[in-house]
């Protein structure tokens, strides 16, 4: 265990990142995992944008990479699109 006060701050610090990191990131995967079961072009169109919202603010923390989050906005929208097109 830390023997210094400052490292002893950095590891209080560290897990309270960690927390709050993983709330987001399940957060967000629940949002992508609700938007993929819509059936419906419409609701999922009109959800498209918060999500995408949520997965830009995950790369802008650093959770995850931005090509990662660029390419879970271009599967989750081609999946949109051919949704809304398909009715």
């Amino acid at each position: 265990m830390a023997n210094h006060k400052a490292t002893k701050k950095d590891v209080r610090q560290a897990t309270k990142r960690r927390e709050r990191n993983k709330y987001y990131g399940k957060t967000t995967r629940n949002a992508i995992r609700d938007l993929k079961a819509l059936k419906t072009g419409k609701e999922a169109a009109e959800q498209l944008p918060d999500v995408a919202s949520m997965i830009d603010k995950l790369a802008k923390r650093g959770i995850i990479h931005k090509n990662k989050a660029a390419n879970l906005k271009s599967k989750l929208t081609k999946k949109v699109n051919a949704q809304v097109a398909a009715k």
